[in-house]
């Protein structure tokens, strides 16, 4: 289970993924039990606004999900205050998924990342309204990664490697690069029209 925010768009895109075979939308990770959303919206109840998710190990991995998963929101936010509803978190189910997540995140560490998303043990997760459940799809939104950030290399170069892929406008591009020190020389740009 994953928490990055609003579940609707996280959603939309674990669903996109190879290898998923279902995912659902709901609240994890607080002391209520059977909250609703109205619930959640008044921060008392601890939990995240999460997506849980079913794949098939012969076609993708929990690392891949995890790495998706850092690139559709941003993980160096912390919202952990007023409730935590929307804040960045890993929910794990075993050792090996913990372990697997505890890597990555120190590997974005190891590249100068300030990640504050948390580990979590999985708990009950609560399913969401029907209302929310794939809101994107049945409400004809097509969510885009604009300021999304691929952390992890997916290409190798003679020179070197791309550190980064950056989604958004350049003036984000610049203000990243200034907030992070980061060189210019590091990064593939993708433009979308």
């Amino acid at each position: 289970m994953f928490a990055a925010g609003c579940f609707w768009s996280k959603e939309y895109f674990f669903n996109q993924a190879p290898g998923v075979i279902a995912t659902r939308v709901g609240y994890t990770g607080g002391h209520t039990e059977h909250p609703t959303y109205n619930q959640v919206l008044t921060k008392t109840t601890g939990h995240a606004e999460a997506v849980e998710i079913t794949f098939d190990p012969k076609q993708t991995s929990f690392e891949e999900l995890i790495k998706l998963f850092f690139e559709i929101h941003d993980p160096t936010i912390d919202r952990t205050d007023k409730g935590g509803q929307y804040r960045s978190a890993i929910f794990y189910q075993n050792q090996e998924q913990q372990a697997i997540a505890e890597n990555l995140i120190a590997a974005l560490r190891e590249k100068g990342f300030d990640i504050a998303t948390t580990l979590e043990p999985a708990g009950i997760f609560w399913q969401a309204e029907d209302r929310h459940q794939k809101y994107c799809d049945t409400h004809g939104i097509k969510p885009t990664k604009n300021k999304a950030f691929f952390f992890f290399s997916r290409k190798k170069k003679k020179k070197g490697k791309i550190n980064f892929l950056v989604f958004g406008s350049p003036a984000f591009f610049f203000f990243f690069l200034k907030k992070n020190k980061l060189k210019k020389k590091n990064f593939f740009w993708l433009f979308f029209f």
